[in-house]
């Protein structure tokens, strides 16, 4: 995706930097030496985790536009921490493989099907899953909402094991929403999942 968006938008211009984020070795290497091949000279390529990247020296201060295609589980989260952090203006991103609401979910079943019917949409482990990664995707829409984005949805079409992912594209106002923040501690609370809210969603 980087390349693509150098090719399109940096190629024919003097200003604008692109930066891969990357923990494999051999695909930053292999990322560097294309990059050289196509005289892309504005491309840069770290070996770093999203997470490390946010105080990494290496990077800038504030990133105009972060990119995150099929993060995996909460590196989904770590993007959003990082533009957070780099003040980003836009954020585009392609979450996959979330799994960490739903271990939360499971590890409460069965108090939650006694407290309460709604706990039946989770009650067989494909619900759990699926509902886990509902949830996890809303929590992070109200959360980008709370720090001051508007968010929009949509499904992310044009690769072929892409056709149910969801895109989150959010683009930064300043005017934070207290209604999505209030929102978002109710879901925490009615699912039992308010042990992420320091963790993962700084209000």
């Amino acid at each position: 995706m980087g390349f693509i968006l150098y090719d399109l938008f940096f190629k024919a211009r003097s200003q604008g930097h692109t930066y891969g984020i990357e923990t494999r070795p051999e695909l930053v290497q292999s990322s560097r030496e294309l990059a050289a091949r196509l005289g892309f000279t504005r491309m840069s390529f770290l070996n770093l985790s999203v997470a490390q990247s946010t105080h990494a020296e290496q990077l800038p201060a504030q990133i105009d536009v972060v990119t995150a295609l099929h993060a995996c589980d909460t590196a989904t989260d770590d993007a959003i921490a990082f533009g957070l952090a780099k003040q980003a203006t836009y954020m585009v991103l392609a979450p996959c493989c979330q799994a960490e609401v739903a271990r939360v979910l499971s590890q409460h079943k069965a108090l939650s099907l006694a407290r309460t019917p709604l706990a039946e949409l989770w009650r067989h482990p494909l619900h759990t899953r699926e509902l886990g990664s509902q949830l996890t995707n809303v929590l992070r829409c109200l959360y980008l909402e709370a720090r001051g984005y508007q968010v929009t949805v949509t499904e992310l079409v044009g690769w072929e094991h892409s056709l149910k992912n969801e895109l989150i594209i959010a683009r930064h106002t300043g005017q934070p929403k207290h209604s999505a923040a209030e929102r978002l501690r109710a879901i925490l609370a009615e699912f039992g999942l308010s042990s992420l809210l320091s963790s993962r969603f700084q209000l």
